[in-house]
């Protein structure tokens, strides 16, 4: 075993990427907010940032250095806002807001930290990426696995901007709407994923499949967490500004990131490996649940 495989120096080196990342991004996004439209200016922080981790992920040689942030720029982007001096925003909305978004972000990358293995391993989809992209890899890799992704979250994020950074809307009922959904959001993924680590801990039978809890209704209940607390943004974000219709950018191309590429990816992984899978397909959803098919069992 290396050294560069050893997992506190691994979280060192994540920890100095992304802390860097942010001392180049904030204050740049304050400078550039100064003469910029504030989504602007945010948005070349974010790109920014990206950057910074792009260069660790090829100076590590491993692009599993973006992971964790999917997770980590909204809690950065969504305090930024409410601290924008937005005058007329209710304050109970923003700390409502602010507090959904750093509990989901500080979940995630939770759940993300304790099962990573450090840089002696990278995502399964970076090596099959890396295999047939060959020398051509880290361009890819930049595009696809590192920018694409900071544009989905950033289209996602932009719920956030009617809700926290304008002078917005009383609360109201799609306000506590919003905030079953969201909030019921995390609580799901939650659900998912501590089931899903349970399964894992036992030891299951090569083959076997995840098929009983959350993951009996979906085949991926984490993923459907995940795309509900993203439309339970953008419910707070209509619930401040029902003219912010525009910002179902967002939770719409996320949905259909899970849906076109992420949920056939994992299918297809398991479908090679679980002689099952093709019946687990046909009996449960890939994403929103059936619940009247669960009640004829």
């Amino acid at each position: 075993m290396t050294s560069r495989s050893s997992v506190p120096r691994s979280f060192l080196w994540i920890a100095i990427a992304y802390l860097l990342a942010a001392a180049v991004a904030c204050p740049l996004a304050v400078f550039l907010a100064a003469s910029l439209p504030l989504w602007q200016a945010i948005a070349v922080a974010d790109f920014a940032a990206t950057v910074v981790v792009f260069a660790f992920s090829v100076g590590l040689g491993n692009s599993s250095v973006y992971d964790p942030y999917w997770s980590v720029a909204p809690m950065l982007i969504a305090p930024g806002l409410a601290l924008s001096g937005a005058e007329g925003a209710p304050l109970v909305r923003k700390i409502v807001v602010v507090g959904l978004v750093l509990v989901w972000g500080a979940r995630l990358t939770f759940n993300w930290a304790r099962g990573w293995e450090g840089l002696a391993h990278e995502d399964w989809r970076y090596v099959n990426i890396r295999a047939k992209a060959k020398r051509g890899y880290w361009p890819v890799s930049f595009i696809g696995i590192h920018l694409m992704p900071t544009v989905w979250v950033l289209l996602g994020c932009l719920s956030l901007f009617p809700t926290l950074s304008r002078a917005a809307r009383p609360l109201g009922a799609l306000d506590g709407v919003a905030f079953v959904v969201t909030a019921g959001a995390i609580a799901l993924e939650t659900v998912a994923d501590e089931q899903l680590r349970a399964f894992r801990r036992a030891g299951p039978a090569p083959g076997r499949i995840l098929d009983h809890g959350v993951w009996s209704w979906s085949r991926h209940p984490n993923y459907l967490g995940e795309v509900s607390f993203w439309w339970g943004l953008y419910l707070f974000g209509l619930a401040a500004d029902p003219g912010a219709w525009g910002c179902i950018a967002g939770p719409a191309s996320i949905t259909i990131l899970f849906l076109v590429v992420s949920i056939p990816m994992l299918d297809r992984r398991s479908l090679s490996r679980r002689p099952g899978y093709a019946e687990h397909i046909a009996r449960v959803p890939a994403l929103f649940p059936r619940p009247w098919r669960l009640f004829r069992r």
